[in-house]
């Protein structure tokens, strides 16, 4: 009787075997590769990070055309790049590239233990900046965040930096020293960290309800949305970072930073600023500067860049395609 049947040789076996296994490992890929989780919500939301000379990671928002000039933003305390919502927005549908990124301890940045200082915060803006080889930017830094762009500016910027924009800003420095006659004592300073670490949540509701905005003064419609969103982007971040952040913004003096800046700088200030007293700030700081343009509200609150956003903007524009 005829038959197809063929005995199977030890070659055939070994190359059937070979099939088999290699059959039997695209397979196992595959099946390993279909099991594999999804992204979690956590995971895809994290966006984008740098890490940071000390090994830390910073958080950043990098919008807009890439070609198109830099517009670079630096938050205030206690604050997060989220603070510069109505900024980005603006200058992102005026053709420009904007980047925000987070302080350390704030935000979505690392809660790390340490260089919660302004040489710190200044070489997390220069990461940032060296990793989207940011060139011909604008810088724009209100309150804490002005400090932090000054100093970046100062010490990190030549050659990458065409303008500056300090906004209700500290330099050239807060705390009243004999140096210093018309600063804020020492002891104002020192309230502010025994409120913080009393009573953090509470703390964030009085701060932006009352002198952040001017919503304490007589006549003031005080906005619930936007106290509510200083709450939330202060309780985002790390005690720790904010309680050490309180000596950083207070006792860091600018004055040598600001005598070596030499880019066109916009200074804008308040003149009901119940934060940063213009008088020892922003009209002290015009002084050192090599090219500076003093603009000072009357009646503006510390927060105007909120509350006035339409105004600001428009004078910030202004001044860089001028």
């Amino acid at each position: 009787m005829n038959s197809s049947f063929t005995a199977p040789t030890r070659r055939n076996i070994m190359t059937g075997a070979l099939g088999l296994a290699a059959a039997a490992a695209t397979l196992s890929a595959e099946t390993a590769q279909a099991a594999k989780p999804a992204k979690t919500i956590e995971e895809r939301s994290r966006g984008n990070y740098v890490t940071s000379p000390d090994g830390t990671e910073i958080f950043y928002k990098d919008w807009g055309p890439k070609d198109a000039q830099p517009v670079v933003f630096h938050h205030g305390w206690p604050l997060s790049s989220d603070d510069w919502d109505a900024q980005m927005v603006f200058f992102l549908d005026k053709g420009f590239r904007v980047i925000a990124h987070d302080r350390r301890g704030h935000g979505r940045s690392a809660q790390v233990n340490g260089g919660h200082d302004m040489d710190h915060y200044a070489a997390d803006a220069a990461a940032v900046a060296d990793h989207l080889d940011l060139r011909n930017a604008v810088h724009i830094g209100h309150s804490t965040g002005g400090g932090e762009a000054t100093r970046y500016v100062a010490r990190h910027g030549k050659g990458r930096v065409a303008k500056l924009v300090l906004i209700g800003a500290v330099p050239p420095l807060m705390l009243k020293t004999p140096s210093n006659p018309g600063g804020i004592p020492l002891e104002v300073f020192d309230g502010l960290r025994a409120t913080l670490a009393a009573n953090r949540a509470q703390f964030y509701i009085d701060f932006p309800s009352g002198p952040f905005y001017g919503f304490n003064r007589e006549g003031a419609k005080a906005s619930e949305p936007i106290i509510q969103n200083w709450w939330r982007q202060g309780m985002a971040g790390a005690i720790n970072a904010h309680y050490l952040g309180i000596k950083a913004f207070s006792e860091t003096d600018f004055t040598e930073d600001l005598k070596i800046i030499d880019v066109p700088t916009l200074v804008l200030h308040g003149d009901d600023d119940q934060i940063v007293p213009v008088g020892d700030s922003a009209v002290l700081s015009a002084k050192l500067l090599k090219r500076p343009t003093l603009k000072i509200y009357k009646g503006l609150p510390h927060g105007m860049a909120t509350t006035h956003a339409e105004m600001i903007n428009a004078d910030i524009l202004s001044f860089i395609n001028g």
